[in-house]
């Protein structure tokens, strides 16, 4: 179904992978002889996890643009008026994540960063930013975030669900603490720096088996916070599932409080049922809708789910999960659309509570 009312917050929106040699006004002279010289300029960083001529990576009419229309104005006219969005949070997934090289991969995350900011947050003030870093290297992308902690457009830092090791592990921790000391959510979003294989039991053949296993790496990340401990340390820090769907949640839920009975002792920072803290904490976009059509089915899904402030509005643009401007699955109340759309967003992501709260008051005062 279409979007029964105007100011939509996208949370997923996806920007156009940026060429290398848009990036190289970003980076200093030493790197720029490096990707010469080295002819990693000719590289596209694309990552497997979308390949680019896929039939999921892109709708079909969402492929071509209009005659003289600029990248700017195609995004517009595609994935911002339609849906009468008000604030959409961008996303680049580079490559560059995979590198092994930590300091060339913090360098190229550094000008995505850059460029976002530059060629598309300074022209529409309806974009947000995500601050990509490579998460190999928990001091460099904490020194990522402090440098644009203070550009208020940047709302989330963006990681891949399956990276390098489980994102719980407390090697990260100096960089939820970054996220938390700025009011930055922590963005997990579908993909992997393919460093490890995306199942327990070792690479895939084919595409659909690394895709649909995505949603498992998004269970033991969940897993992982919780045992871990990350929101005891950071008891303001929020997360975001983005990409990965939600349908699998009910289950997880009950069996991690299930099995949590059973071993607790072990983990005593974990003091009450973890479907409570996944409730409070965690939050899932909602495109792709990994569920039948039938609205019935989806409607006792999110009642299993047992909240209804859990999903995010997202287009996932320009990826291909529905059709025309019907971006809301059929049979959800008006009132879960609401709070989908709009209000729960605002309250996931604690820079764009501060932004409306500001808002409100000049309201109130003029």
């Amino acid at each position: 179904m279409k979007a029964p009312c105007s100011g939509a917050i996208d949370c997923d929106l996806h920007l156009p992978m940026p060429s290398m040699a848009s990036l190289m006004p970003y980076v200093d002279d030493f790197w720029r002889e490096q990707f010469i010289t080295r002819r990693i300029d000719r590289m596209d960083f694309q990552l497997t996890c979308y390949p680019p001529n896929t039939p999921l990576a892109m709708r079909d009419d969402w492929r071509a643009g209009n005659a003289g229309e600029t990248p700017l104005q195609k995004l517009q006219r595609q994935a911002l008026d339609p849906f009468g969005t008000r604030i959409a949070i961008c996303s680049i997934l580079h490559g560059a994540i995979g590198l092994y090289n930590e300091d060339m991969a913090a360098v190229l995350c550094s000008a995505v960063n850059d460029h976002m900011a530059r060629e598309w947050l300074d022209h529409e003030p309806r974009l947000r930013g995500s601050i990509l870093i490579t998460a190999q290297n928990a001091d460099l992308a904490v020194a990522e975030i402090e440098r644009l902690a203070s550009d208020r457009r940047f709302v989330q830092v963006l990681m891949p669900a399956l990276g390098d090791m489980l994102p719980g592990k407390r090697q990260l921790w100096p960089i939820y603490r970054a996220c938390e000391k700025h009011g930055l959510a922590v963005g997990l979003h579908a993909g992997s720096t393919y460093r490890f294989a995306p199942t327990g039991s070792g690479w895939p053949s084919y595409h659909v088996e690394d895709y649909v296993a995505q949603s498992t790496g998004f269970e033991n990340a969940i897993v992982s916070f919780l045992a871990e401990g990350v929101f005891n340390e950071c008891p303001d820090l929020r997360l975001v599932c983005i990409e990965g769907g939600f349908t699998w949640l009910p289950t997880l839920l009950w069996r991690l409080n299930k099995e949590w009975r059973g071993v607790r002792q072990e983990v005593p920072w974990l003091d009450r049922p973890p479907a409570e803290v996944v409730r409070e904490r965690i939050r899932f976009t909602l495109h792709p809708v990994d569920a039948p059509r039938d609205g019935a089915l989806l409607k006792r899904t999110f009642a299993h789910m047992g909240a209804d402030n859990l999903v995010l509005f997202s287009t996932d643009y320009p990826h291909a999960h529905f059709e025309g401007e019907d971006v809301l699955p059929e049979g959800l109340p008006d009132e879960l659309i609401r709070k989908i759309m709009i209000d729960n967003p605002l309250a996931s992501y604690p820079r764009l509570a501060a932004e409306g709260a500001s808002a409100n008051t000049k309201e109130t005062a003029a």
